[in-house]
């Protein structure tokens, strides 16, 4: 009886590490979305006249809001990676095409590696002199990237046929929910579109 010859054992292709790190980055996605929805039902609560100015637990949601906001900075770190990854995997056929990429995934990765340093002067490792002009290129960075994203899926959009369209125009409003909360921040809060009531209902609604 022959013998039966050993079976090659192959390792499995390694990744690199860029990928492996954004693998890794990605679990805490829910918890930060679970994040955001908790500090915008609390914008709408103190933006509303459901409780009374003079209660007590008005600072204290103010707080909640504020200490909310800067932990969400924190579950960002690295998070720049992704976007860097997916330029890196892109295809293309055209330079426009490529242009957008740039402006879509660049703009967000710059927004993500932008936050690490607002997150480090509202946690005051850095000065806080610094906050301010780090916020507003975060704001622009951001403002570009959904400018790019809700490009793409409009191009995108044309190839789909009727019930994915109706899919990715979810996520597309989606986007132009979180455009309307960079242009709030850009405008620092000025105009009628960027009442914290206007914006905390665009988030909820799109979670």
């Amino acid at each position: 009886m022959a013998t039966k010859a050993p079976e090659k054992i192959t390792k499995p292709k390694d990744r690199d590490f860029l990928n492996h790190l954004e693998t890794y980055l990605s679990k805490r996605d829910g918890v930060d979305k679970l994040l955001k929805i908790s500090r915008y039902a609390t914008k709408i609560i103190l933006a509303s006249s459901l409780i009374p100015e003079t209660r007590s637990i008005i600072p204290r949601l103010k707080s909640f809001e504020s200490s909310v906001g800067v932990s969400r900075k924190a579950f960002r770190l690295g998070k720049f990676v992704q976007d860097i990854n997916a330029l890196r995997s892109s295809r293309w056929d055209s330079n426009h095409e490529l242009l957008l990429l740039i402006i879509a995934y660049g703009g967000e990765g710059l927004y993500y590696f932008v936050e690490q340093f607002i997150w480090l002067t509202k946690s005051g490792l850095m000065d806080a002199k610094h906050s301010k002009w780090l916020q507003k290129i975060s704001a622009w960075a951001e403002l570009v990237g959904y400018v790019g994203s809700v490009s793409i899926k409009i191009r995108d959009l044309r190839k789909l046929n009727d019930e994915e369209s109706c899919v990715a125009s979810t996520i597309e409003i989606s986007d132009l929910a979180d455009g309307l909360m960079t242009i709030a921040d850009i405008r620092d809060g000025k105009g009628v579109l960027s009442a914290p009531n206007v914006i905390s209902s665009a988030v909820l609604l799109i979670e």
